[in-house]
């Protein structure tokens, strides 16, 4: 049985990085489904308002830590995690071991023109890669049929949505039954980085766990979201008083 955390009413798994990504290949190589979830402060304070999503994302197989909020939150009632599981730096750790077993990976999600760039990156970085499908995230819920049935189709051993939460939660949720195999993962703006479009955030803010402040000084636009933060501090403090 694997060990979780609960933090707010969410089972975190606790897992190391590396250690996880060699289990999602060990799964992907013996053609089992599996469900991930990387969830920040934001997406646990927006599942204690929005019940149908937290629904979803309890039917993942694995809620990963991918904020130091939440490493610092278990830390606090006494419960470590191991550590930080982003997804962007899964999603690397999948595409590498992919390229070296010659698996098949689809995308789906963010912009044109970014899924464009993707493609001609991975195809050039990874040349062991298959990729069996692509599409941007700018499809109508008719369409979403037909996205799951060309991934149920071309057997996909990697599903990588970059459509932002809660959507991209909401479809692997909607869809999983559809499918006896694959990895489905959301990974948010990932796409955005690993095509070239945005700059991930540079070392010494990912060392120091500030990745979320260098988003927020590099798109201001993101600082209502930001908000999330002082909120999850003041829920994690009154888990604690009552825990």
């Amino acid at each position: 049985m694997k060990r979780t955390v609960e933090i707010l009413g969410i089972p975190f798994y606790n897992v190391s990085q590396n250690a996880f990504v060699d289990e999602l290949i060990d799964a992907a190589v013996n053609k089992e489904r599996r469900f991930i979830v990387t969830a920040n402060p934001e997406i646990v304070m927006h599942a204690q308002q929005d019940l149908e999503f937290n629904r979803a994302i309890q039917q993942a197989d694995y809620i990963v830590a991918d904020g130091i909020g939440v490493v610092k939150a278990a830390k606090s009632i006494g419960k470590p995690l191991k550590g930080r599981v982003t997804g962007y730096d899964t999603m690397l750790g999948l595409l590498e071991k992919a390229n070296e077993m010659k698996m098949s990976v689809y995308f789906v999600g963010a912009k044109p023109n970014i899924i464009d760039k993707l493609i001609e990156h991975v195809k050039c970085e990874y040349k062991g890669i298959e990729i069996v499908g692509a599409r941007d995230g700018y499809f109508t819920a008719s369409d979403s049929e037909a996205i799951a049935e060309d991934i149920l189709v071309n057997q996909a051993d990697f599903v990588f949505l970059a459509l932002g939460f809660p959507r991209q939660e909401r479809w692997i949720s909607t869809h999983l039954d559809k499918f006896d195999r694959g990895i489905f993962m959301g990974v948010g703006g990932s796409f955005d980085v690993l095509s070239g479009c945005t700059k991930r955030a540079p070392d010494f803010w990912v060392r120091f766990n500030l990745e979320w402040l260098y988003r927020i000084l590099s798109q201001p636009s993101r600082w209502k979201r930001a908000l999330a933060i002082p909120r999850f501090m003041l829920a994690m403090k009154k888990q604690r008083r009552h825990g």
